[in-house]
């Protein structure tokens, strides 16, 4: 019992935003009468918020390394959304290749960006801002005020598309595709839980109860396999999802399992502390702004292939969206506190609020209002469990 109280104590600010996200989604769910977590609108939940999942797996790992932001992401989503409607469509390009370009020519924003803030050490919010006005006036020029597109089918199949059912189930039934890729998912956790506990052990490592680590794997994976279910009921599994999955699994394995990935929390922790010790401080920096850019790349096809057309007035607000995830999902303002899913677990709740607010017919003013108040709490929390810590 009391390994579950120090578990669940260290872990606070994560496991009461999941309690609340879990008490969002019943509250919705009765509002709405049902129609939040029908197994399309389970779906269209995925596809139109998969840009905020990615751009807060990146913007996680820049206010790890001190509470440092990018505000450019929607002006760069937006700008990559242009690049790729030129690419594509304008100059008929190959797809792979255009693709490939996109997201290089993200990387060498995000080292432009990453150059000023960790060598000539110009804060994150100017240079971020000034990318912000600069990427938003180049997409501007490229596109000159206009719409482009449509984009080809192959290109919408990116945001639009999902895996083929390989058992070849008949029209109604369970997406045998789906169903496969969640047993195995559930499996693989599982197995890997089992193994860390017993690493755990073996190192002496205290570990939670027996009957608490049951507990533990048996909900998660309960719960992975009721939305594997739930995917399966419509058209199964979304291309984007596996994208998402994908990010996730890396940046988390990253960010918690490997020594770059620790000496992000310990620049967030204390730069100084962490220069002494031998950690190139500014290194890391610039590579957090590096893999932003990446991120915000894919994140700006992942977008436009959705919208099926590089618009100029994409991406905006995409960087408030994706810096409140991580804050109500457990980042702490001041960096080196955080982790990938409680900033998935952020933009979920945002995602739902937005969905169900929707449904329920209530206007972009309300939207706002709701969701500030949600970000203003959520870092309030922060700040006074950190005053009583003290």
């Amino acid at each position: 019992m009391e390994s579950i109280k120090t578990m669940f104590k260290n872990n606070l600010r994560q496991y009461a935003m999941l309690i609340a996200l879990v008490f969002i989604m019943a509250l919705f769910q009765i509002l709405t009468k049902g129609i939040l977590l029908v197994p399309m609108n389970v779906t269209n939940l995925i596809l139109q918020n998969a840009y905020v999942f990615i751009l807060a797996i990146g913007m996680t790992l820049c206010i790890l390394t001190g509470g440092n932001i990018d505000l450019s992401v929607g002006s760069v989503v937006a700008f990559i959304g242009a690049l790729c409607g030129n690419f594509i469509i304008t100059m008929h390009m190959n797809l792979s290749v255009s693709l490939l370009f996109a997201l290089f020519i993200g990387l060498m924003i995000g080292a432009w960006q990453g150059f000023w803030i960790a060598y000539v050490r110009i804060p994150a919010f100017i240079v971020t801002l000034a990318g912000q006005l600069l990427f938003r006036g180049l997409t501007l020029f490229m596109l000159k005020g206009l719409t482009l597109g449509p984009f080809p089918d192959r290109f919408q199949l990116i945001s639009s598309g999902f895996v083929p059912d390989v058992l070849g189930a008949p029209k109604g039934s369970l997406n045998g595709s789906t169903m496969i890729v969640g047993v195995i998912l559930a499996a693989i956790y599982i197995v890997s839980q089992i193994g860390r506990r017993s690493s755990h052990r073996r190192n002496g490592f205290d570990v939670t109860s027996f009957a608490a680590f049951i507990a533990q794997i048996a909900l998660v994976a309960a719960a992975i396999l009721v939305i594997t279910i739930w995917l399966a009921r419509y058209k199964g599994l979304p291309i984007i999802f596996i994208i998402i999955g994908i990010l996730i699994l890396g940046y988390s394995f990253f960010t918690m399992r490997t020594v770059p990935g620790r000496y992000l929390y310990a620049m967030g922790g204390n730069e100084k502390a962490a220069q002494l010790s031998g950690i190139n401080t500014n290194k890391v920096l610039f590579l957090a702004y590096v893999n932003m850019g990446v991120l915000a790349a894919v994140a700006g096809i992942a977008f436009t292939s959705r919208l099926n057309a590089a618009s100029p007035q994409s991406g905006q607000n995409f960087e408030l969206d994706a810096i409140a995830a991580c804050f109500i999902g457990g980042a702490s303002a001041y960096g080196g506190v955080g982790t990938i899913i409680g900033a998935i677990i952020g933009a979920l709740v945002m995602g739902v609020l937005n969905n169900g607010m929707s449904i329920l017919g209530m206007g972009s003013d309300v939207q706002q209002i709701v969701k500030g108040l949600v970000l203003l709490i959520a870092v309030a929390f922060d700040v006074i469990s950190k005053k009583k810590a003290r």
